[in-house]
């Protein structure tokens, strides 16, 4: 005889996975709605959900109270706090970034090369939709946004599935949200959300809701994305850590080396575009290196480094093999010594984790060589790595920042959530 509480457990289990396929279901539906329903009524819907986001504003701050006063007490560590918090700046922010994917142009439809071959044929590239995406994700509330806003953008529908530490503040965003489409005319089936903490929602979500997903999206820390790559039967788009260098080349200049190397790991440090390892040229070492080891302690920077970077900073504590790969996401930052450009482009070949790079140089040889050999999304020269935001690229918001070589690299938007089809125009002809 089956216990009662297995009884219980088995029909609870059944409800969870009707639910979830029926979600999938809507979204499929939503999804071709909104493909048809042109970029004005796209504009109008996001448009929406920033007004109304700001007329509830006041709800979604209580929320976020709520679900930090939550956290803290079950031990939540500071940098997922800093994730999770909202206050008023950080939600006129998400406003602004709202209105921002509002303005961009709508990359549906958009042709993005048209050619004749010898057989006469007009043949087009044309963007369209992916589908539905599944966004899955922890502890920042702003990706409900973010993510709602550029699938929509896309002309794509998304099931949302957000870190149980923050469901409130992601209940009371996603209202606006629905608000924002249902003004524009179109169905609030567009972007769902998973409203329960259960953690077999995930597990449905990665069996792709019987084919109704077409990618999936994870957003946290690596287990979270090494779950969703080896469980999902649907296509993956990978947001791994962000385990970025600055490397401080010997013809730097050093006030321009001492204020990008604390911007990019002090900034923010919970982001992952955050520095998590500075690398410094031997030259250049022991006139340079303790200023920016000043610079880094005094704003409450913990450094590990190797024995030349021990010798040099005596605040410095001895790193170990763990701390060159790294992602912290907390005021530590990793510190070594290399010996030149091939040294420091070898240990981020080595440790770096296809995220940001970054050098400082004005030698414009160095510069184009870390630019050219560096394997990241996003490598730059005599900038803060804190500028790996989609935002910052013009994309008014990102889905996140994919580590991957596939699909899309760097910072995700609207244009990479499409994919495309051909559109081939005749007069008559047939293949001999």
């Amino acid at each position: 005889m089956i216990p009662p509480s297995d009884v219980s457990y088995s029909t609870a289990a059944d409800l969870l996975e009707a639910d979830m396929l029926a979600m999938g279901r809507r979204a499929r539906a939503a999804a071709r709605a909104l493909s048809l329903a042109g970029p004005e009524a796209r504009t109008r819907a996001i448009v929406g959900m920033a007004e109304a986001l700001r007329a509830r504003s006041d709800q979604v701050l209580a929320a976020n109270a709520a679900d930090l006063e939550d956290a803290r007490a079950k031990g939540m560590a500071g940098a997922m706090l800093d994730r999770l918090a909202l206050d008023a700046n950080r939600l006129d922010g998400v406003i602004g970034a709202l209105v921002s994917i509002a303005a961009i142009v709508d990359p549906v439809g958009a042709e993005t090369a048209r050619w004749s071959p010898a057989n006469g044929l007009d043949i087009a590239r044309v963007r369209t939709p992916i589908g539905v995406l599944a966004v899955i994700y922890e502890s920042r509330p702003n990706v409900t946004a973010d993510a709602a806003a550029l699938a929509v953008r896309a002309g794509n529908a998304v099931i949302l599935r957000g870190g149980s530490e923050c469901l409130r503040s992601n209940l009371a965003i996603h209202a606006a949200l629905v608000e924002g489409l249902e003004r524009a005319g179109l169905s609030s089936d567009a972007v769902q959300i998973v409203t329960t903490r259960d953690r077999a929602a995930v597990g449905q979500i990665l069996k792709g809701l019987e084919g109704t997903i077409d990618l999936l999206i994870p957003r946290g820390g690596r287990s979270l994305v090494e779950r969703v790559k080896a469980e999902a039967r649907v296509a993956v788009l990978g947001h791994l850590e962000g385990v970025n260098h600055v490397y401080v080349h010997a013809s730097a200049d050093p006030d321009m080396a001492r204020a990008v190397v604390l911007n990019a790991k002090m900034r923010r440090v919970s982001v992952c575009g955050a520095a998590e390892t500075l690398l410094v040229d031997r030259a250049v070492a022991a006139s340079l290196l303790p200023a920016i080891a000043d610079d880094l302690t005094s704003a409450g920077c913990a450094l590990r480094g190797d024995p030349v970077t021990c010798a040099l900073v005596p605040q410095a504590s001895p790193a170990d093999a763990s701390d060159w790969s790294t992602e912290y996401l907390e005021p530590i930052l990793a510190v070594r010594v290399v010996d030149g450009l091939d040294a420091a482009i070898d240990h981020v070949a080595r440790y770096g984790s296809g995220h940001t790079e970054a050098i400082v140089a004005s030698d414009n040889g160095a510069i184009e060589r870390f630019l050219a050999e560096v394997d990241a999304g996003i490598v730059l020269a005599n900038a803060s790595t804190q500028f790996a935001d989609g935002g910052e690229f013009g994309f008014g918001g990102e889905i996140g920042i994919s580590t991957g070589r596939l699909h899309a690299r760097g910072p995700v938007g609207a244009e990479q959530l499409t994919s495309f089809k051909y559109v081939i125009r005749g007069a008559g002809q047939i293949r001999p």
